[in-house]
């Protein structure tokens, strides 16, 4: 399965949602969106499970030789960001109900019901209704819901949303199993550091425009993020010294003897390196990668100045 999306525009009276975006989805790889409320994340979703269509631009969907201008219903595997079960139905009736909505027989529905439950630790709670489990449990059902169909794409809106970190980390290893089942899998989440696990590939969305596209390396590539030395000292560092330093664009002190010092673009390590050394006994010196987290921020700062500079001129 491959998903298209080319030149996608969608606008709601006077506001742009989606402007010419563009960017593909292979099968099996899990594919996020990412980017700040109103970047178009939604309006996209919207789109791909046919709640609305593109004013502009093409969605196509191949499938086994066969190609769609919006995706199957009975391909569709679909996680709202505002959850939409049964309160005063129990865990199973929900389910068997959405899974023979799809189609599924119900002795098929129980079969894969199981499982899944198994997986989340839910299988004793089964009868219970949903409105007497908490939002993390809820949304683990809606999870399942999601996929008891075995759908070849699946979006999930929010998937990380009212769960504790032990409960992500579940997720986390749902998402991979539902890769190595061959689904295709689209999140929209904010929580970077389980995107950064997960996805092969994404796409950071600012203002309804794409900022950055591709795997982890093809963001950093891109992003020319700012080069970043972690330096630790036994005594507290000279943080006005290390300020004025013409090469650092930036500093964070993270404690008295610790902080995260931030170059410019241009600036060549190794005379900072030599400068920190003549003016400090460090106990670690090391160069830092920038997180999915970091190149996010970053990537969103420039955007935001970018627009600045078109309005002014």
């Amino acid at each position: 399965m491959q998903l298209h999306i080319e030149a996608v525009t969608k606008q709601y009276a006077t506001v742009t949602a989606v402007n010419q975006v563009s960017f593909q989805i292979d099968s099996g790889e899990i594919f996020a969106l990412l980017g700040p409320n109103g970047a178009g994340k939604s309006s996209i979703i919207r789109m791909l499970v046919g709640m609305t269509k593109p004013d502009s631009g093409e969605i196509r969907i191949h499938w086994q030789d066969k190609t769609f201008n919006e995706v199957p219903r009975r391909l569709l595997g679909y996680l709202p960001e505002d959850r939409g079960l049964y309160g005063d139905k129990s865990i199973e009736k929900n389910l068997l109900f959405l899974a023979q909505l799809h189609g599924m027989s119900k002795a098929d529905a129980l079969q894969e019901m199981e499982h899944w439950l198994q997986v989340f630790e839910l299988s004793e709670r089964r009868h219970e209704d949903l409105k007497q489990l908490s939002k993390g449990n809820q949304q683990k059902v809606q999870l399942i819901a999601a996929v008891l169909h075995k759908p070849a794409l699946v979006i999930l809106d929010e998937p990380f949303s009212g769960l504790d970190p032990i409960n992500q980390e579940k997720v986390v290893e749902f998402l991979k199993q539902l890769k190595q089942n061959g689904m295709t899998v689209l999140l929209s989440a904010h929580q970077m550091a389980m995107v950064e696990k997960l996805a092969d590939r994404m796409v950071l969305m600012a203002k309804g425009e794409v900022v950055l596209a591709g795997s982890l390396a093809d963001i950093r590539q891109q992003a020319k993020p700012e080069q970043q030395i972690l330096l630790r000292s036994e005594t507290p560092l000279p943080i006005e010294w290390l300020q004025a330093l013409p090469e650092v664009s930036s500093l964070e002190q993270q404690a008295p003897g610790q902080a995260l010092i931030r170059l410019k673009a241009e600036a060549q390590v190794a005379p900072v390196l030599r400068q920190l050394l003549e003016r400090i006994e460090p106990e670690q010196i090391a160069m830092q990668t920038p997180d999915l987290h970091q190149l996010y921020l970053q990537a969103m700062a420039k955007h935001q100045s970018r627009v600045k500079l078109e309005v002014v001129a």
